[in-house]
């Protein structure tokens, strides 16, 4: 008497969509690549470890963009630290997500104001699915961020590609090469 016996899995049916197949497979293996830049990077480092066991929610860590499919960016990002985060990102396959973790990657954090070198938040040069705030953020928090990444996921269809929805949001959003250049004028004058 086993968990499948042979009366029950003889004639099994299983009545879905192929959508909520895709998006259960997608969501049940995500494959994030760290960005660690200051000291969100540490809590990011401590939400891997078996204290929290990211692996139990299908979430195994990446240190190539080309077999991630989600970038966490945790830190503060500077003006020259941009151009690789959008390199990064360009080089990641469709479909992909980004989290923002912590103030200085959502907003700058407290360099904002007086910090000539820092971006005044990652969502000026790359899109943002879902922002963690704290500073840093805890791991709890973090683990909280990627169960969101995981309903995005769950909410997508097949018949609305993300290219298509990326680009109306590139239509309604700035060059980032424009952002960083017209930063670094207004710092300079």
């Amino acid at each position: 008497m086993g968990l499948l016996d042979a009366a029950i899995t003889k004639h099994n049916v299983l009545v879905t969509s192929v959508d909520n197949v895709l998006n259960w497979a997608r969501l049940s293996s995500l494959w994030p690549m760290g960005f660690g830049l200051a000291c969100c990077a540490i809590e990011m480092m401590a939400t891997n470890a078996s204290n929290y066991d990211l692996e139990r929610f299908g979430i195994f860590p990446r240190s190539s963009p080309r077999q991630s499919d989600l970038m966490i960016v945790a830190g503060t990002v500077t003006m020259k630290m941009a151009e690789r985060v959008i390199r990064l990102y360009e080089q990641m396959p469709e479909p992909r997500y980004v989290l923002s973790m912590g103030s200085c990657s959502n907003c700058g954090g407290p360099y904002w104001e007086h910090g000539y070198h820092v971006l005044k938040g990652v969502d000026r040069v790359i899109p943002v699915d879902v922002y963690v705030p704290g500073c840093p953020p805890r791991p709890e928090s973090l683990i909280g961020g990627l169960m969101k990444i995981q309903e995005l996921i769950r909410m997508e269809q097949i018949g609305v590609s993300r290219a298509d929805a990326l680009k109306k949001l590139a239509e309604k959003s700035i060059d980032p090469q424009f952002v960083i250049d017209r930063e670094r004028k207004a710092t300079t004058a």
